[in-house]
Order: C-alpha cells, then sequence, then structure tokens
C-alpha cells in the first residue's frame, strides 16, 4: 500500500559457498530447482525474485564472511611503561539466532555467515511459516563437512525462540523480527545479561523532487513498496512528492499498481504473489479500510485480489493526512538512507535501525562485531638483566 503526501572462518563455509554455486549452475542447466522452489513454497514471493534475488544474494553473503574468516584480529596497543599489549577477537560463544518470514534464505544467511567467521556455534530457529530452506541449510551443512553440533536448526514456535533466550548456556541471542517480539526478547535476555542484536520492523518514506526523471521515479518508488508483497522492513510505503509534479506522479503511480501481476508465485510473470499468512493479510486489509474510512483518496486497488488465499491488489492512496492511521504507523529516523535508488544492499554496508527499528548493524565488520568479545592482555616486560 503506498501513501502519497504533498510536502516538501575457514574452509567449511567455502565448502558451503562452494556448494550452492556448483548447484546454481546444475540447477540453470537443469531447470527449475528444487532450493528455490521451497523458498516459494515457505513464503509465496514470486519464483523469478526468489532466484535471481534471494539465492545469488546469499552465495556472495557467504562469499564475502567466509572471507572474514582470518581478519578478525586484534592489534597492538601502546602503553605506558614496560608493558606489551594486544587485542583478541574471541567467538561470543553460543548464539541463539532468530529469523523472520519475509526472506527465509537471506536472513539464515545474514547470521550464519558472520558467526561462523566468527568461530562461533548457533542454534537457529527458523520462523514457524517458513522452515523449509533452512531444513535443507541444516542438509547443506552436514553434506559440507561441519563438525556435529556447530550449526543445528531448531523448528518451532514462539516457545522455542523464548527457550533459546531463556537459556543459561546460549550466550547471546541475534533476532530479526518485530518490534513486539524484539522487547520481550530483550527483556528475557536481561535476566542472564546476554548479548543481544534486534532487527526489528519498520518502514520507511520515500521523498519524491520535482527534478527527477518521473518514469524512473515512479517504477523505483513502485519497487520500493511492492517488492516481497510489501514485506520488508525497509518497505517505501508513504511517499512525499513535491507539488509541482504531484498530480501527475500520483497517475502514474497509480497506473503501473494497477498493471502490476498478482497472482501464481511460480508462473514467469507474476510480480506478486500471495502474502504469508491470514493474519498479514487481515492486517493490511485493515489498514486499507481505515485509510478509505478516514478519507484518503483511493487510486488503485483497495481490496483483496481474487477469491482464493492470500493475495492483495497493489494498493495506492492520495490526499493522505498526517494524522491518519495509514500515515501515523510509519517512521521516518533510519538506518539507512538511499539517494536516487532504493534496496540497494550490499554485504560490506551496515544494514540496521534506530529508536525501535532495532539495537546493532548486520553486515559488513559491523556484522562481525556482533560475534565476538575483544579481551585485553598485558604483558609486562622485564630486563634481561635484572
Amino acid at each position: 500500500m503506498v501513501l502519497f503526501e504533498k510536502t516538501l572462518r575457514n574452509h567449511v563455509i567455502w565448502n558451503v559457498v562452494y556448494e550452492c554455486d556448483l548447484r546454481l549452475d546444475i540447477d540453470l542447466a537443469e531447470g527449475a530447482p528444487l532450493r528455490v522452489s521451497l523458498e516459494t513454497l515457505d513464503n509465496g514471493k514470486p519464483y523469478t525474485a526468489a532466484y535471481y534475488g534471494d539465492l545469488a544474494a546469499v552465495v556472495k553473503n557467504l562469499r564475502y564472511y567466509a572471507g572474514w574468516a582470518d581478519k578478525n584480529h586484534g592489534m597492538t596497543l601502546p602503553t605506558d611503561g614496560k608493558y606489551f599489549a594486544y587485542t583478541r577477537h574471541e567467538p561470543v560463544g553460543v548464539c541463539g539466532q532468530i529469523i523472520p518470514w519475509n526472506f527465509p534464505l537471506l536472513m539464515a544467511a545474514w547470521k550464519l555467515g558472520p558467526a561462523l567467521a566468527s568461530g562461533c556455534t548457533l542454534i537457529m530457529k527458523p520462523a514457524e511459516q517458513t522452515p523449509l530452506t533452512a531444513l535443507y541449510i541444516a542438509q547443506l551443512v552436514k553434506e559440507a563437512g561441519f563438525p556435529p553440533g556447530v550449526v543445528n536448526m531448531l523448528p518451532g514456535f514462539g516457545d522455542a525462540g523464548a527457550a533459546l533466550v531463556d537459556h543459561p548456556d546460549v550466550d547471546k541471542i541475534a533476532f530479526t523480527g518485530s518490534t513486539e517480539v524484539g522487547k520481550k526478547i530483550q527483556r528475557g535476555a536481561a535476566s542472564s545479561l546476554k548479548r543481544i542484536t534486534l532487527e526489528l520492523g519498520g518502514k520507511s518514506p520515500n521523498i519524491i523532487l520535482g527534478d527527477v526523471d518521473l518514469e524512473k521515479a515512479v517504477e523505483a518508488a513502485h519497487t520500493a513498496l511492492f517488492y516481497n508483497m510489501g514485506q520488508c522492513c525497509t518497505a517505501g510505503s508513504r511517499t512525499f512528492v513535491e507539488d509541482k509534479i504531484y498530480d501527475k506522479f500520483v497517475e502514474l503511480s497509480a497506473e503501473r499498481a494497477k498493471r502490476r501481476v498478482v497472482g501464481d508465485p511460480f508462473k514467469p510473470e507474476v510480480e506478486q504473489g500471495p502474502q504469508i499468512d491470514s493474519e498479514q493479510h487481515g492486517k493490511i486489509l485493515s489498514l486499507i479500510e481505515s485509510g478509505k474510512q478516514q478519507g484518503a483518496k483511493l487510486v488503485a486497488g483497495g481490496g483483496r485480489a481474487g477469491d482464493v488465499g492470500y493475495f492483495v491488489q497493489p494498493t495506492v492512496f492520495s490526499d493522505v493526512k498526517d494524522d491518519m492511521d495509514i500515515a501515523r504507523t510509519e517512521k521516518i529516523r533510519a538506518g539507512t538512507v538511499w539517494v536516487n535508488d532504493y534496496n540497494i544492499f550490499g554485504n560490506q554496508v551496515p544494514f540496521g535501525g534506530f529508536k525501535q527499528s532495532g539495537i546493532g548493524r548486520e553486515n559488513g565488520p559491523y556484522g562481525i562485531n556482533n560475534y565476538t568479545e575483544v579481551k585485553a592482555v598485558v604483558v609486562k616486560l622485564t630486563d634481561k638483566n635484572s
């Protein structure tokens, strides 16, 4: 739903990467691969997006963190007196990792890579809606030669995640999901002072100025929201447009939304599959209805798509006011700013949110930092003649 407002460490990791690359080549030759089919069956995202987007990003991310395995070192430090001081970066220990349903395979990689490169062991709990690709990763991990117990997959519901948070032998929790659950994890981790990183919910504003290439800006804003059925923590669901291009921008955006192909995610022409479940489906339809009732102008979509499944029409509102529910639920302070593009992620670039959108960062050296403890070592240097 778019809202428009007028306003100005080591070879075992490489083995998994190699396996993914090798199988990707085989799959390209043989046709539709089971691996990506699992992600589409799990999540409902279009097969083409899972194949060319998610799977490719997973391989790149694991390759990136494989390169960190011999670079996560400390430093020597100048000190007063006859002392030699240095730091060590030691693994934080056993890590509980709880991943969401919107990008199951990619979020697993974002957490597997830095944890393993840092020398940690991990227990990963996939979302109850999307366990399939996580379980397939477990099979690949075994085939790649990991020692037993290094990587563990724990399917289950919220009680399984709560058990990880409460367990005294788990040293760290990494969570991606809703703000509501993130707060519960923070409270639960306090009893044992576990280290935590939280990448939480939040949608983002798009700002469109009058000197843009209008057609490119419309397509970028369209993709910013509707990619992955709008189920992204970075979804650009609130768009601010400069007055002088506002009417034309809304007109073209409504036309683009009406052309968006919704349906069977295994069909190559489909751009948008179903929402993840009935809860999310109902939440979106409820917000759309509130926009209608509170006076926003509906210019595209506005209801469910079809009679079967959790499909929603690509929906665009204009003339949205700040006091409307569809406007008040969004945030504007963000941990990432994109200029002249949207949803550009690099494995080297930190990702995370401010305020209630989370604690800590993933990717790049910041991701590695989440899984290490810094130990200082100070050695007295004695005079050999004394």
